[in-house]
């Protein structure tokens, strides 16, 4: 006996997930980043030592930001994958809970 389901529990599965960072922070996060980029690249070239030296300062600061850049995003996945896990429980819990009628005979 299939029953219809409320509008009340549609409206919570359907409740698309919140944006949690604003343009200001955006904004920030960029300017922050190419200052920092900047500073260490003029701290690179400025640097008196060997071109090699700074060459191989530059590749090894490249190379962070790459791999700080994929780790973010990793960490990023897990947690949106996290949510749409439970996001899914949830719309089976209230399908469940829609379905039950606790006066129908056993």
């Amino acid at each position: 006996m299939a029953r219809a389901v409320s509008a009340d529990a549609l409206s919570m599965s359907d409740t698309p997930v919140k944006q949690q960072s604003t343009a200001a922070f955006h904004g920030q996060a960029v300017a922050s980043f190419a200052v920092a980029m900047a500073a260490t690249a003029i701290g690179i070239a400025r640097l008196d030592a060997d071109a090699w030296v700074r060459g191989f300062l530059a590749i090894a600061v490249l190379y962070l930001v790459t791999s700080a850049f994929t780790l973010a995003k990793v960490i990023r996945d897990r947690q949106e994958a996290g949510q749409l896990v439970s996001r899914v429980d949830q719309a089976r819990l209230e399908k469940l809970l829609a379905d039950h009628d606790p006066f129908e005979k056993l």
